[in-house]
């Protein structure tokens, strides 16, 4: 499906923005200012399905995701950055899409949760139980860290989980779980960008593995997952070369 985008700036070099899961564009505003105050860009940010103002569908596989991005997306963009779910749809879409450069910030390429024997299937019987308590702990931790984020960036994080259709969640998670991004040399160049939590969706024998086939692996161990959010300064500051291509 065509998503709904949000295109910012008319400047020569051409940056896609895909979000992650429970989220939509706007929370990648205070991003695309660093972006903006650097250099002359477009801002292409859509909305994936089920967030933001795209349409509400019944379905939500990964390989769905990635069609509508290849759908929307303008082609011969400069570069491509996905964030989290986002940076697995961006995987899933990349030879298609064939950016300049692609930018995974904490891409969800290899979630931390069982798929195989007997916990494995314990896990998968009841995967709203399982996946809920684990949910819970995570809000919890994340509300007490985004308490010290500017108050714009918490509204802006509020208003976009309000507009999420939460029935996709058990979906998504199973399909990247059980469809894993496994090590292999980048379609075009690659940078991942790792926060202090990135082991829950990218462990470190991958990124080893990446970077063996010739992925630009970066870190930003003092930030969390929503690093572009927490501080979307520092974040640019890394990717400057790669985001502006200087």
């Amino acid at each position: 499906m065509k998503l709904e985008t949000t295109i910012v700036g008319n400047g020569p070099r051409r940056i896609g923005l895909v979000h992650g899961l429970g989220v939509d564009s706007s929370t990648w505003e205070p991003f695309i200012e660093q972006l903006r105050a650097a250099g002359e860009v477009t801002v292409f940010a859509p909305d994936l399905r089920g967030h933001g103002r795209s349409p509400r569908p019944d379905s939500w596989t990964l390989a769905e995701f990635a069609d509508d991005l290849v759908e929307t997306f303008p082609r011969n963009l400069d570069v491509v950055v996905g964030h989290s779910l986002g940076g697995a749809v961006l995987a899933a879409a990349v030879e298609r899409l064939r950016p300049g450069h692609a930018v995974y910030l904490d891409p969800g390429f290899q979630l931390g949760l069982p798929t195989s024997g007997l916990r494995g299937r314990l896990f998968w019987a009841a995967p709203a139980l399982t996946l809920g308590v684990a949910a819970l702990f995570t809000a919890r931790s994340n509300a007490a860290a985004r308490k010290g984020y500017p108050e714009r960036t918490q509204r802006l994080i509020s208003d976009a989980t309000a507009r999420f259709d939460k029935r996709m969640a058990t979906s998504v998670f199973r399909d990247i779980a059980f469809r894993p991004v496994v090590a292999a040399r980048p379609v075009v160049p690659s940078t991942v960008v790792l926060s202090a939590d990135s082991k829950a969706v990218l462990p470190e024998a991958l990124a080893t593995a990446l970077t063996g086939f010739g992925w630009d692996v970066r870190r930003l161990p003092h930030l969390r997952h929503d690093m572009q959010l927490q501080d979307p300064s520092a974040t640019f500051v890394l990717l400057r070369d790669v985001l502006l291509g200087k």
